[in-house]
């Protein structure tokens, strides 16, 4: 996970879950796994504490872009699946799964999951920040 002053760390029982807020893209898939967890009009929005660890694991790995990462009190670190994925489509980033190393210049860093930016607009590189339209993108 790629720690830095945008990451926070939110305990409960049994659980931490960090949330990088430049990477978050809002696939929203936290809201509709967990909403008892994830909750964006509450303060704090993440409150671990409200499901069970392994309910709320579940639903981190569900985080395309790897802006939500758990570690269980008990038991290894997350650990992505053996195989790495890579997904596209027109006007979208890489969409990363697995297990694999990203060095962007600063140190290899393990990762699970992680949304890359194909078109160089991005203000959190090598991350996608969502901040620019990458529909033709290539043709610029």
């Amino acid at each position: 996970m790629n720690e830095n002053a945008s990451t926070k760390a939110y305990e409960g029982d049994g659980i931490t879950v960090t949330y990088d807020r430049h990477r978050c893209l809002h696939a929203a898939e936290c809201v509709r796994g967990l909403p008892e967890v994830f909750d964006t009009a509450r303060r704090p929005w993440i409150q671990p504490r409200a499901a069970e660890p392994a309910n709320t694991a579940e639903v981190v790995r569900r985080c395309p872009t790897g802006a939500l990462h758990y570690q269980l009190a008990t038991g290894p670190a997350e650990q992505g699946d053996a195989g790495v994925t890579i997904t596209t489509g027109p006007g979208q980033p890489l969409w990363i799964s697995g297990s694999f190393t990203i060095d962007d210049g600063s140190g290899p860093r393990s990762e699970t999951r992680a949304t890359l930016c194909r078109c160089g607009r991005t203000s959190n590189a090598p991350y996608c920040s969502g901040d620019g339209d990458c529909t033709d993108w290539h043709n610029q």
